[in-house]
């Protein structure tokens, strides 16, 4: 006799699975995570992987042309120099952020060449596609486009067509018809993209994958979604301003934190070639608290200017508000500001700002904030053709960073000539010409140089 369906009670979070009700999930501690979700027995499942016997690893041939560049600059360099066949990506971020733009666009670019390009979506008809597309200027005759929502559907369709990649938008509202649970629930995500993943494996074809995110800013669905990709990007940027920033936090086939300005357009997403500039062009003249720290991500050297403003507290608890850094960092910083100089800012008031919307994260952004701490607290600005990097111990020494020839290339490019960064960091690398370098081995040191 054939089974009979079965009810479980199944984790939103973690997929963990009980056949009754609790109000937290045992296993990663969410509460009211818990959903009873409808179970049939398994049925025979397509396998699109072809067998093939183990090769030794010297056997292994590499296509030269394993890349396939997608023309957009931006795009390319953060998926290492192109995307790689037989990749699965997967680019997540808030609703209206541009995820399907950027991605049409892509498609749209690779068809030009002569690539098959197939756009499958579960959230909007192939008319609405189509308006978005002539918006875009999109109108490749190699672009492809299906609505659909049935994985089984969705599989057959392409292997019909056998195009040369595939874009799913979104994996959310994608079904399995070999379960009953409804559309983005745990079980699904995992099956869809389990399915999803072995047909690219055994065609060869990339897929990207296009996802929504919870209001944590994860990627909605099981964790273990974003382990089985190749590729993780987040688009990012707020929805007011016209500037986002596409970030790479997981590359199988490249660096990873590498990340991408576009700038967001009626006509679409346009890369923005030298974001050093955007984030510095409105920088106010002879401001206290203002200074430019060169910073890496990834691999790309950006200046940021980080505003810091340092005031008496009207009360008994002074506030610590930080944009885009760490606020533990800051007030270990100020710390060491009250321990080593005797600067006491325990009782004011900080608020610290990363003009441009992105995040410090790297030590090296410690002297620049220091001084831009130090600045703010005596109200005597910095000089604005100077840059200042470094690592800050607890101790006030200053410790070297790595790239800083990098970091200073990019800012002799930019104009400025004057950088204070640590004796350590200085190795045998060819220094760029027209930038003076003054080094500081201490907190008191830097004191000396800019406020003395």
């Amino acid at each position: 006799m054939a089974k009979r369906p079965y009810t479980v009670f199944i984790c939103q979070s973690c997929g963990y699975q009980t056949p009754k009700w609790m109000g937290r999930c045992p296993d990663c501690g969410q509460w009211d995570s818990l959903v009873e979700t409808s179970k049939e027995p398994k049925r025979t499942a397509i396998n699109f992987r072809s067998s093939a016997a183990p090769q030794a690893i010297d056997q292994i041939s590499i296509n030269p042309e394993i890349r396939i560049c997608t023309g957009i600059g931006e795009f390319d360099r953060i998926l290492g120099g192109g995307v790689v066949s037989g990749s699965v990506i997967l680019i997540g971020g808030e609703p209206g952020i541009g995820k399907s733009t950027l991605v049409l666009q892509v498609l749209d670019r690779l068809a030009m060449t002569g690539i098959t390009a197939l756009y499958v979506t579960g959230e909007e008809s192939i008319v609405q596609i189509k308006m978005r597309a002539s918006r875009l200027a999109v109108s490749s005759q190699d672009l492809y486009v299906l609505a659909v929502t049935s994985l089984e559907e969705c599989l057959e369709k392409a292997s019909e067509l056998k195009p040369s990649i595939v874009a799913v938008d979104s994996i959310q509202t994608m079904y399995s018809e070999e379960f009953s649970s409804a559309p983005g629930t745990v079980g699904q995500v995992r099956e869809v993209a389990a399915k999803l993943i072995n047909f690219s494996k055994s065609t060869n074809i990339p897929v990207f994958l296009i996802g929504h995110v919870t209001k944590e800013g994860a990627i909605a669905g099981p964790k273990i979604l974003e382990h089985l990709v190749d590729t993780v990007l987040y688009f990012e940027g707020d929805s007011n301003h016209i500037y986002r920033i596409l970030r790479s936090v997981k590359n199988r086939y490249g660096s990873t934190n590498e990340i991408g300005v576009f700038e967001m357009r009626d006509t679409g997403l346009m890369e923005v070639g030298n974001p050093s500039h955007l984030f510095l062009q409105q920088r106010p003249v002879g401001a206290s608290g203002s200074v430019v720290i060169p910073c890496l991500e990834g691999t790309r050297p950006l200046l940021l200017e980080v505003q810091a403003l340092v005031g008496p507290s009207p009360f008994g608890v002074p506030r610590r508000t930080c944009m885009g850094v760490d606020p533990n960092r800051i007030s270990l910083l100020v710390a060491i500001l009250g321990k080593r100089l005797g600067l006491e800012l325990g009782d004011q008031d900080i608020f610290v700002n990363v003009t441009g919307g992105l995040k410090l994260e790297e030590p090296a952004s410690d002297l620049g904030l220091v001084a831009a701490l130090i600045s703010s607290f005596l109200n005597r600005p910095v000089d604005m053709d100077t840059v200042i990097f470094g690592e800050v111990g607890l101790a006030g020494e200053v410790r070297g960073v790595s790239q800083s020839a990098l970091r200073l290339k990019e800012s002799a490019r930019l104009g400025f000539n004057k950088c204070i960064l640590s004796k350590n960091s200085i190795g045998e690398a060819q220094l760029p010409q027209g930038i003076k370098i003054t080094e500081v081995g201490s907190i008191q040191k830097l004191y000396e140089i800019l406020f003395s």
